[in-house]
């Protein structure tokens, strides 16, 4: 059983969830063993991302990316299934912090960052 440390996104998610939802949430993340992180299946994957090793595990209706510290699991982001920022993580697409937390509005200000960024202004 690993101890969860949760990063600033992921505590305004789990905190958004109904108390039954939060520990569900929790609990699917600490009961992770060393043996499901050293070999990934369907419910946990693990991929690299710049230099760090990431993990995803399912729990219900969101994906919790985390990486594993020493002895204790680090909860980076927690994001809603089937949502563009979820895609944009795991695509390796080039997102932000700030846009993965403020995931709900932010697919049309992302496309015109990125029409911006290369000078695309039309």
């Amino acid at each position: 059983m690993f101890q969860v440390n949760f990063s600033e996104q992921s505590m305004f998610e789990l905190n958004k969830l109904d108390t039954r939802s939060q520990m569900i949430l929790v609990e699917v993340i600490s009961t992770l063993k060393q043996e499901q992180l050293d070999n990934p299946n369907e419910v946990i994957g693990r991929f690299n991302r710049g230099n760090k090793t990431y993990y995803r595990v399912r729990a219900g209706e969101f994906r919790v990316y985390f990486e594993q510290q020493n002895d204790a699991l680090y909860a980076h982001y927690i994001l809603h299934r089937n949502t563009f920022a979820d895609f944009a993580f795991r695509s390796k697409l080039p997102v932000t912090k700030d846009f993965l937390i403020e995931q709900d509005d932010s697919f049309w200000k992302y496309l015109d960052s990125i029409r911006h960024k290369e000078g695309n202004d039309v």
